[in-house]
């Protein structure tokens, strides 16, 4: 188990981005059935993806399953095609129409989706006060936020009293290890932030799916084709090779090692990982259970060093 707040849950998040886009509602479902079934609890979704298509996917399954308080729910808000800002009635409209979307009373934690350097950080973190102390919101996390404006996020919090942000969500894998390492490490550590981890799997290259640039170009036309080919190198297709040798020694899946690797990672408490259909979640839960050898996590390690952090 790890910690998000005040919360014990399973190290591992669902990413919800899929559901509306490349998963339909009822697949959806199933995959919501087969996570909890499973042991998992952190899904992580955002108003967003689908243009809120995912919310209201999670909010008909709440309503079907009736299993709202078996699950961490984590939305984002500041993205949604119409109001890509943080301005407080931009918030507290967003959060409102969230809720009705989800169908429940609150989200357990609300991301800030991407920094808002038009709007005064004090007055959307005022906002945020506002919605906690209103029962609407019960923790809050950092997105896409640069270093300095997390410490200056973290600063407006203490000085004002306000609720103080509990988890920090970066960029990080294998293939994208700068952003997080360089400062936002450090200032999770410092501050005792959860860190959840998107894009830990590379939009699918560290499952093996690719092993080379034709592959990508292949699937092109594809919906996660077109991102993954962001990530290709010669270097990054050797990680992928060590990734496969790796998990065939562990007969494991490629993708459950690359996120052994990551959760393995200093201060890293639930990667987020994103499916499709229910197939694809064993490999998922599997990843806390398991082990890498000190020599596989360095010959990870090592492979990931050479294409740049």
């Amino acid at each position: 188990m790890t910690t998000i707040g005040s919360t014990d849950v399973f190290p591992l998040a669902l990413g919800a981005n899929p559901f509306g886009w490349t998963s339909d509602e009822a697949t959806s479902h199933e995959v919501l059935d087969a996570f909890v079934d499973g042991g998992g609890q952190v899904v992580d979704t955002a108003d967003s993806y689908g243009d809120g298509a995912s919310e209201s996917i999670l909010g008909s399954w709440f309503e079907r399953t009736g299993r709202r308080d078996e699950v961490l729910l984590a939305t984002k808000v500041g993205r949604k095609s119409d109001r890509r800002n943080l301005r407080p009635d931009t918030v507290r409209t967003a959060v409102g129409e969230s809720l009705e979307r989800l169908r429940t009373d609150r989200v357990d934690l609300l991301w800030a989706h991407y920094d808002d350097e038009d709007t005064p950080l004090a007055e959307t973190l005022a906002t945020f006060e506002e919605l906690v102390q209103a029962g609407d919101v019960r923790e809050l996390g950092i997105s896409n936020y640069s270093p300095d404006r997390i410490l200056e996020w973290l600063e407006i919090a203490e000085r004002e009293g306000f609720r103080k942000p509990v988890a920090l969500q970066p960029e990080y894998s294998l293939l994208r290890r700068e952003s997080y390492e360089d400062r936002r490490r450090a200032i999770a550590t410092d501050a005792g932030l959860a860190v959840l981890p998107y894009w830990g799997l590379a939009s699918g290259l560290l499952t093996g799916k690719y092993s080379s640039a034709e592959d990508i170009e292949q699937a092109a036309d594809s919906r996660r084709g077109g991102i993954a080919a962001g990530y290709a190198s010669d270097e990054a297709f050797e990680v992928v090779r060590v990734v496969t040798e790796v998990a065939r020694a562990q007969d494991a899946e490629p993708g459950t090692v690359a996120l052994a690797w990551l959760l393995g990672r200093e201060g890293v408490s639930a990667p987020i990982a994103s499916v499709s259909r229910p197939s694809q979640l064993p490999s998922l839960l599997a990843v806390p259970q398991l082990r890498l050898s000190d020599e596989e996590t360095a010959r990870l390690t090592a492979a990931s060093d050479a294409v740049g952090r």
